[in-house]
């Protein structure tokens, strides 16, 4: 049984996460200084890693795959179901894997949701600046939608 193997597999994974959310993190970091002029380069460092990752989960996939039918269980079988199976020390060493994999994807994933949602204000902001220099600026109407104005605002005294 090769879980010396998974262990190495596993380890390369956290090592690559923990790179990603390195690289999410300097992405939010240009997203809240407004540096926008690097930002193409972090988001392509970004894809990198993920490129990266995928092909780290099918060297995992396939371990995990030969090792789950060794232990009896199915080839899909999870890293909980083999850690669970495995004998001293692997059970912990894989369960420890688990749990940081875990944390990392958590921290993965509220950092990529705070790099959305800052994308999201600067997107925001941009689109009010160009309407506010534009000179058909856009209104809404009575339904909510956006629409153009040909004619300029009026004010109407009704005092007259």
């Amino acid at each position: 049984m090769e879980l010396s193997t998974l262990n190495s597999l596993l380890w390369n994974e956290r090592q690559l996460l923990e790179l990603l959310l390195f690289k999410l993190e300097e992405e939010q970091l240009l997203l809240a200084a407004g540096k926008s002029r690097w930002l193409s380069h972090a988001t392509r460092e970004v894809e990198n890693v993920l490129e990266q990752i995928r092909g780290a989960e099918l060297a995992r996939e396939v371990e995990t795959s030969h090792i789950a039918m060794e232990l009896g269980l199915q080839t899909h079988a999870t890293l909980l179901d083999i850690s669970e199976k495995a004998e001293e020390p692997w059970n912990e060493l894989l369960s420890s894997h688990r749990q940081a994999l875990l944390k990392l994807v958590s921290e993965i994933d509220a950092t990529s949701t705070g790099n959305k949602e800052l994308l999201t204000t600067a997107q925001r902001a941009i689109s009010e600046t160009i309407a506010h220099y534009q000179r058909n600026e856009k209104t809404y109407d009575h339904t909510g939608a956006t629409r153009t104005s040909d004619a300029p605002a009026q004010l109407f005294d009704q005092s007259l």
